[in-house]
């Protein structure tokens, strides 16, 4: 049976985030400034063997469940359905957050490795605010990759839109009907201070209240029991689907949080607000065994934190942005 990584709060850990590059194809305002990141020599990004060896350990001591891709873009590393059929064969529920852009050529390679399912990142249903939060003029390519994963078998299809007030607010009905008539489960999530511009600001969070109260709005809703995923669920009551959010911010989920990252350059993170990190690359490209990089690991989820501390004064933001951390 396999031991547990279990925090100072009795808080067992299962689901792993692995970002697999710092690099993207947007530069959205959310994520990365406008003159964008200076990016990661290739030497300095885990190999997949090494992402791999990590993933292993995680899953085979500490009885892991959930390892999710990240970036970056996890689809600009190259040859990545071999990661992927690397990770699956490890048998946990495998599943990747893209942006979508390149998912009709890589949906039926990423399905046949062995990946589960895909969340697409979407903030705007609108072209022209599309193009100016993502400095791209993307968003027919995005929606494209949305029927890639359907038609590859993805099933179910998120969309995580995070919604700002005063920026994309008022299209929260325009995601819920494109949900609905998309066959897809849109994910509504407050705006957390991980942005690379540092324009976060309380005022510009859209509660989970709020959005509730707007997508009953625009098509009722009732709960689904809560589980230890980030987002609540609720199904539309005509059994059209299903909406969640995701309440970093203003009803935080700290208490039931299980999940840990991964970064592309080999950093163990036991928090997404996490101020301190530990260097696993230095333990894998210096020889620890096995045992040696567990010992890392425990120790770094036995120091985690009771919560986030968003909104308090002693609340410190970590120094990477949100594409350089991993969602």
């Amino acid at each position: 049976m396999a031991e547990q990584l279990v925090d100072s709060f009795g808080r067992v850990h299962r689901d792993l985030r692995i970002s697999v590059t710092d690099r993207c194809n947007f530069r959205c305002t959310y994520c990365m400034p406008a003159e964008g990141l200076e990016w990661l020599p290739r030497d300095e990004i885990l190999t997949f063997e090494e992402i791999t060896r990590v993933a292993r350990i995680m899953v085979e001591r500490y009885g892991v469940n959930g390892i999710r891709l990240t970036g970056g873009e996890p689809t600009v590393r190259a040859n990545l359905p071999t990661l992927v059929e690397m990770l699956a064969g490890l048998g946990t529920d495998l599943a990747m957050t893209t942006n979508g852009v390149s998912l009709p050529l890589l949906a039926a390679d990423l399905r046949a490795a062995g990946l589960r399912r895909v969340n697409v990142s979407c903030d705007s249903l609108r072209p022209e605010r599309f193009e100016e939060l993502t400095r791209r003029d993307g968003l027919a390519r995005v929606l494209d990759g949305i029927d890639a994963a359907r038609d590859a078998g993805f099933d179910p299809v998120k969309v995580n839109c995070v919604v700002m007030r005063g920026v994309n607010d008022d299209e929260i009905a325009d995601f819920v009907e494109f949900g609905r008539t998309k066959g897809v489960e849109v994910r509504f999530i407050e705006f957390m201070p991980l942005d690379a511009d540092g324009i976060w600001t309380n005022n510009l969070v859209v509660g989970v209240n709020e959005i509730l109260a707007r997508v009953n709005e625009a098509s009722p809703v009732e709960p689904v029991e809560r589980t230890s995923a980030p987002a609540s669920r609720y199904r539309f009551a005509d059994g059209s689907g299903h909406v969640g959010i995701v309440a970093s911010v203003s009803d935080s989920f700290c208490s039931t949080c299980d999940r840990v990252r991964l970064t592309a350059d080999g950093q163990f993170r036991n928090c997404l607000f996490a101020v301190t990190e530990t260097d696993v690359r230095a333990l894998l490209r210096a020889g620890a065994d096995d045992d040696e990089i567990a010992a890392a690991l425990e120790a770094s989820v036995a120091s985690k934190w009771a919560g986030h501390q968003i909104n308090r004064v002693n609340f410190i933001k970590p120094r990477r942005s949100m594409s350089q951390i991993g969602g």
